[in-house]
């Protein structure tokens, strides 16, 4: 036997055996107890706030891509429409929303009448009033783009009133309409014997999405098309600009630069402005970029410039970082073969780091798309009817974005436009998911395992 075969015996503690718990033992499990209990509890917790959150957003929203319309044939008089009867588009135009709103209220009247709905007490101008502001002007939009539509009865679909639509989704009663002065309970009576008739009807909004904005009094109208364009430009202009940047200023720093007390500054300074409230930015691109650099207010482009700022360091960190998880080795492989500094970066650690950087660029990106904050400071706040025009002159048209007009729609007294806003949080969370979804693809894509 050797001394390699000499097994020794086993400590054992004194008071007993290894197998026993002591009193120590007992508590330190108890510790590691409570402490997985206090995570797991705090998981839960979490996730039921969670929960809570997405379900109180949903149930709020999900009606806004729901509408109330009202189908009927409207006659388009020609004695109302075109006086002349030249069909000249000049004289055409002059006839206002006031005119259509006459046409429509006169066809929804007699088309009630037509399908046997007793419209009770009920005067002209308050059966009209089931029909939204928005109609008329639509309708007129129809008429001065096709005129030979004049002297014809067409079949025209009208958005509903903002109560009445609001009837059937539970924010307006009979209760509320009897001190309510925009909408009567007869009307309300009115609306549902229309639509045992089939003239009113809901089904999905997709005007939300594409209409722009609407006046304090037609909730019904409001929609998304300006903002959605607006934040399309606005994340062109950050995408176009940051990217290259923030990848070129990260292969600097990482694979460049000297390490001395210059790059050090610059590098905590890259950290200090990751943490830097987003409204500073706000003010910065106020002073810079409109009153000393003579940008409009509320356009795309400077939104982009001010985005870009505060994108650029949640992109140059986590490139650095991608950079970094490279192995020496490659680098050293790709030198010792004959390769440049240049070489070994771009043909070899750029390729291997490029799933980081794409995932740190679109989480950028996303973050970016929420930002309100420095977007209130340069006029985004502003009431924006008309869409911009194509890029890239549209970029320095007058815009919106989707958290501004969340923001906007909550600062409104119609409940309506609440309905609205959490409408356009679904949509909003819907983009950031969508992009949070590239970056997973991107990443396991691209990814290289060495």
């Amino acid at each position: 036997m050797t001394d390699a075969t000499v097994s020794l015996p086993r400590p054992v503690p004194q008071g007993g055996s290894l197998f026993t718990l002591d009193g120590r033992v007992k508590r330190r499990n108890a510790a590691e107890a409570r402490f997985r209990a206090y995570g797991m509890t705090a998981i839960v917790l979490a996730l039921m706030a969670l929960v809570w959150l997405l379900y109180s957003i949903f149930a709020a929203g999900l009606p806004a891509f729901q509408q109330t319309f009202v189908t009927m044939p409207v006659m388009l008089d020609p004695a109302v429409l075109d006086k002349n009867g030249n069909r000249d588009p000049a004289d055409l135009a002059k006839v206002t929303t006031v005119g259509y709103s006459k046409v429509l209220a006169a066809s929804f009247v007699a088309a009630a009448e037509a399908a046997g709905v007793d419209t009770g007490d009920l005067k002209p101008k308050d059966i009209a009033g089931l029909l939204s502001e928005e109609s008329a002007a639509t309708l007129r939009t129809q008429v001065l783009a096709d005129p030979a539509l004049i002297g014809q009865t067409i079949e025209f679909t009208a958005l509903a009133g903002g109560r009445i639509d609001g009837y059937y989704k539970g924010r307006v009663t009979m209760a509320s309409a009897k001190v309510d002065s925009n909408v009567k309970p007869e009307q309300l009576v009115l609306a549902d014997a229309l639509k045992a008739k089939g003239m009113l009807v809901q089904s999905f909004n997709a005007g939300f999405l594409t209409m722009p904005d609407a006046s304090d009094k037609r909730p019904e109208a409001a929609g998304l098309g300006v903002a959605i364009v607006g934040s399309f430009y606005m994340m062109i202009v950050v995408l176009v600009l940051s990217l290259p940047i923030g990848v070129a200023a990260s292969i600097y720093l990482e694979e460049f630069a000297p390490k001395n007390r210059l790059t050090d500054i610059i590098e905590v300074n890259i950290a200090n402005l990751a943490a830097v409230p987003s409204i500073v930015f706000g003010i910065l691109g106020l002073a810079v970029f409109i009153n000393f650099g003579g940008l409009p207010q509320s356009a795309p482009i400077v939104g982009g410039l001010v985005l870009t700022l505060i994108t650029l360091p949640r992109i140059i960190i986590p490139t650095r970082a991608a950079l970094n998880a490279v192995p020496p080795s490659i680098r050293d492989a790709a030198l010792g073969v004959g390769a440049s500094k240049l070489q070994s970066v771009f043909h070899q650690v750029l390729p291997l780091a490029m799933p980081g950087i794409l995932t740190g660029t679109i989480i950028g990106l996303a973050q970016a798309l929420g930002e309100t904050a420095p977007l209130l400071l340069i006029g985004m706040v502003a009431f924006v009817r008309d869409f911009p025009g194509a890029l890239p002159g549209g970029l320095f048209d007058p815009a919106a974005a989707l958290p501004v007009q969340i923001y906007n729609w909550t600062q409104r007294g119609d409940p309506g436009f609440v309905e609205r806003a959490s409408g356009a949080i679904i949509v909003l969370l819907g983009f950031l998911l969508i992009m949070n979804a590239v970056a997973i693809f991107l990443r396991r894509k691209f990814e290289r395992r060495w």
